[in-house]
């Protein structure tokens, strides 16, 4: 195995003996088995654990185990304790997302700061194969059936050559120990469900299922290769640059055959949404001059062209000032929409505004649940122009506040609150 390690990770250009690699160890089996390999192939790594604490002591034993790797291979060891049931909540996310998130952002936080090369995590090959059935029952199209890429920015998965009975059998020939995840026997997750339900149903049909949707995948990867290179191929025809705008020709557009899925594709690098598109090709019939809106840029339908340029141009700089104080008896709540008081414990800081986009949602205050920012706009009548107008505050990745209009509930001022942050809009 050790071999086929140094082998694939070679092939598929992961990392060289000359780079320090940060791992991702929870203590299971996989990553077990991946310090090892690092440590038998004499590649520089450092250890890197995320203490998620949704198992009690259970998850504490599992950060003395990874620690106690690190004294073994004598490497540098990186831990953090997130309060992710509180994330999650806040976040209004699942669990799952919520680790998901903070893991990754604290990993690169930790490569970063530390000056290693990149991050691997312990994927393999039966990983790849669960999340193809993940993707495929989530409806991702081509771009989600190519299961779990070994290389995606920072991140390295170098164990995606094998199997997971590959990796048993490595790890028992080396008598490692390992911790247990009792959650991996729940099937309250999907990827669970698909790897104690689905899988072995299809064994029962096919033995060697496992070994199909490997190669299938393997196919997808060059189709999708393909597919690519036809989109680009088109997309260099149509579209042309002109004066800092985009412009795609309508009557080349409606050449083409499967006319969404180009229109998608072309419009992706400007982040429009599936339904705007789709509104987007209605338009051709009608007349020229409708406007569409993604979160970054605006489309105007012409005559001859689709019109694409930067949304930033045209709109309006929002001043805002912050201050911090404690909350007190004295404390008048201000009357006025364009100051929002927030409890600062809850928030991440630093905030950051951006213009409002498809697809966000947020809490309202005095509302029970969450509502897409774009119902709200609806029901607050809202008019087409002023929408594209509407900018948001953030902590995180979650809204605060609706600049000038309404914060989030769940970061209002409470009997709890102990310090309250006030952010107004300074109208020139």
């Amino acid at each position: 195995m050790l071999n086929s390690f140094v082998a694939f990770t070679s092939q598929q250009k992961l990392f060289s003996e000359k780079h320090n690699i940060l791992l991702a160890v929870s203590g299971g089996i996989d990553s077990v088995v991946m310090c090892e390999l690092f440590h038998q192939s004499k590649i520089k790594f450092g250890i890197a654990h995320c203490n998620f604490q949704l198992r009690a002591k259970e998850s504490d034993g599992d950060s003395a185990f990874v620690k106690k790797l690190g004294d073994k291979y004598k490497v540098d060891f990186f831990s953090k304790k997130f309060e992710t049931n509180k994330f999650s909540e806040r976040s209004g996310i699942s669990i799952q997302m919520a680790a998901r998130d903070l893991r990754y952002n604290w990993l690169e936080e930790t490569r970063g700061k530390n000056g290693f090369d990149c991050i691997a995590v312990a994927h393999h090959k039966d990983d790849s194969i669960e999340t193809f059935f993940i993707n495929l029952l989530r409806g991702t199209g081509i771009a989600g059936l190519h299961g779990i890429l070994p290389k995606q920015g920072n991140i390295v998965r170098p164990l995606l050559f094998a199997t997971r009975q590959e990796i048993e059998s490595f790890y028992k020939r080396n008598k490692l120990k390992h911790r247990e995840d009792s959650s991996n026997q729940s099937d309250k997750y999907l990827r669970n469900k698909i790897r104690h339900r689905i899988i072995p149903e299809l064994k029962k049909i096919n033995p060697n299922i496992e070994e199909i949707i490997s190669k299938d995948i393997e196919r997808i990867k060059d189709v999708e290769q393909i597919y690519l290179e036809t989109i680009n191929a088109k997309k260099n025809e149509i579209l042309k640059k002109e004066n800092g705008r985009t412009l795609i020709s309508v009557n080349k557009l409606k050449q083409l055959n499967s006319l969404k899925t180009y229109l998608f594709e072309f419009l992706r690098e400007f982040n429009f949404s599936s339904p705007v598109i789709e509104d987007i090709i209605e338009s051709f019939k009608k007349q020229s001059g409708k406007k569409f809106y993604s979160s970054t840029h605006q489309l105007v339908k012409d005559r001859e062209n689709l019109i694409i340029s930067e949304r930033n141009e045209n709109i309006k700089k929002l001043n805002l000032s912050f201050s911090v104080k404690d909350k007190n008896k004295n404390f008048k709540f201000p009357v006025n929409k364009n100051i929002a008081c927030l409890d600062h414990d809850l928030l991440q800081l630093p905030l950051k505004k951006r213009i409002w986009k498809r697809g966000d949602s947020f809490h309202p205050l005095g509302m029970k649940g969450k509502k897409k920012l774009s119902d709200f706009l609806v029901d607050n009548k809202i008019s087409i122009t002023d929408k594209e107008k509407v900018q948001v505050l953030l902590s995180g990745n979650q809204i605060v506040w609706v600049i000038g209009m309404r914060i989030d509930d769940r970061f209002k001022v409470t009997e709890k609150t102990k310090k309250i942050h006030i952010c107004e809009l300074i109208e020139e």
